[in-house]
């Protein structure tokens, strides 16, 4: 438990700007002048410990704080860092009753402080880095479990054309563009002959599952990717838009499903813990949302070549000299288990 604690100290809370990460305070004290509605200063300035790749930034006023994301400074792939889709789907989300930060405004000129940003409200609450939920009362357990699945259920029944985000993706089956994403991904940073993953790449494409719905999909939703109320078990905001698209919200709920079978959950004595099993998950969402379960062999087989496509890039990144710390180097070493558990998952979906 004093791990865990620590954990949340480690990627919660603020500290002073980094000098790479400085900005000019005093356009942005003018612009939010301007630009947000009720802004009153003098501002002071903090950034968030959290390893998000858009630096993020606390704003502090008299009054109230915000948060301020922007993308990181300098030349960046056309796609990458994409602020402006983010305060586009938490607006529209916001203005549903979606539980987001409030979106104040975006600045796409760069002249103001050398990027586009957004600003939105500061959420007071928590954030729970260990799924095993330690720090909370056994009776509470599954309230946050039962509130963490019901809230990307919520996500999941909007309808993408009735709330403005008809264009917010790309049409056509989700799986197959995200596989062949991974796909290419894998194959510019190989470092390796992984087995595994070449039967993946073979295998995957042609045993799509049919998309029978397009949803928003948040992309990495799980759990200290969201902000719960203070001292009620109930997720007040979601965070960390940055991977949201239109896609199938078999792609997000097999994903928060992952959980049970990765370090997390695995192997834990869930009942002694009085947290849902992997089952009793996936009813929530089955009941909330009125639709009944897949075979989940082969989503989980999907989401872990996805995440050996993710590690693969890390390596490929250590292999070009741009990553070279301890926790990149742990990252790529998961690359062959993630292929070779992703395999196991394709062959109880029937693989030969």
């Amino acid at each position: 438990m004093a791990d865990s604690v620590r954990k949340d100290e480690e990627f919660s809370g603020t500290r002073p700007v980094e000098e790479r990460h400085r900005i000019n305070e005093a356009n942005l004290d003018a612009w939010m002048r301007e630009n947000v509605e009720g802004y009153a200063g003098p501002l002071t300035v903090l950034q968030f410990k959290g390893g998000q790749s858009n630096p993020t930034y606390r704003l502090d006023t008299p009054g109230r704080s915000y948060v301020m994301r922007r993308k990181p400074f300098g030349k960046l792939l056309p796609s990458a860092h994409a602020v402006d889709r983010e305060f586009r789907v938490i607006s529209a989300l916001g203005s549903q009753g979606f539980p987001v930060a409030h979106a104040y405004a975006l600045c796409t000129d760069e002249a103001v402080i050398g990027a586009a940003f957004y600003i939105m409200s500061m959420e007071e609450g928590r954030v729970f880095w260990d799924p095993t939920l330690p720090s909370q009362p056994a009776e509470l357990r599954p309230k946050i479990f039962k509130s963490k699945i019901e809230t990307l259920a919520k996500l999941h029944m909007y309808d993408p054309e009735r709330i403005g985000l008809s264009d917010f993706g790309k049409p056509g089956n989700y799986f197959a563009r995200q596989v062949d994403r991974w796909t290419k991904q894998y194959r510019a940073s190989e470092t390796q002959h992984i087995p595994e993953v070449e039967k993946l790449i073979e295998w995957l494409p042609k045993t799509l599952p049919e998309q029978k719905r397009v949803s928003i999909v948040h992309g990495d939703y799980r759990l200290d990717n969201m902000i719960f109320h203070p001292t009620e078990p109930r997720v007040i905001a979601v965070l960390d838009w940055e991977l949201s698209t239109l896609g199938d919200p078999m792609a997000d709920f097999t994903y928060l499903l992952m959980q049970w079978i990765m370090p997390g959950l695995d192997g834990v004595d869930l009942k002694a813990l009085n947290i849902p099993t992997m089952e009793e998950a996936a009813q929530i969402y089955c009941n909330y949302t009125g639709t009944a379960l897949p075979d989940l062999n082969w989503y989980f087989s999907y989401n872990l070549f996805r995440l050996a496509g993710i590690t693969q890039g890390i390596a490929g990144r250590i292999r070009d000299g741009t990553a070279a710390n301890a926790k990149a180097i742990e990252s790529a070493k998961r690359t062959v288990p993630l292929a070779k558990a992703s395999w196991a998952y394709a062959q109880k979906a029937g693989a030969v």
